[in-house]
């Protein structure tokens, strides 16, 4: 998990995280737990297949940045995330954590 870093003021920044997935353990787990981690991690990012599931659930979490799959590499690119949150089908791994690699982007 990345670490927090210290801006030059001093303060402590929050890591920036994508969740890709919105699936059933992102919507039981994960995006809850993003609640109760506000002092070091904030959500700023959603990525799905699903625009109905991207519509409902952004303004539900307060995430301003939401991609399809298709657009994922937009994400990584965009600087508003420090991390991913990969929450998507085992067999769907690999492609999203090597594309986050590739990008400079922590991967959990």
């Amino acid at each position: 998990m990345p670490n927090t870093s210290e801006n030059q003021t001093g303060k402590t920044e929050k890591v920036r995280y994508a969740v890709v997935g919105l699936g059933y353990i992102s919507q039981i787990a994960i995006l809850l737990a993003f609640e109760h981690a506000h002092e070091n991690s904030e959500l700023t990012a959603l990525v799905s297949s699903d625009p109905v599931k991207l519509k409902e659930l952004s303004p539900k979490y307060k995430v301003e940045h939401t991609y399809s799959y298709e657009q994922y590499a937009n994400c990584l690119g965009s600087g508003a995330i420090d991390a991913v949150y990969i929450a998507l089908p085992n067999h769907m791994h690999r492609a999203y954590v090597e594309g986050a690699a590739r990008a400079g982007i922590h991967v959990l």
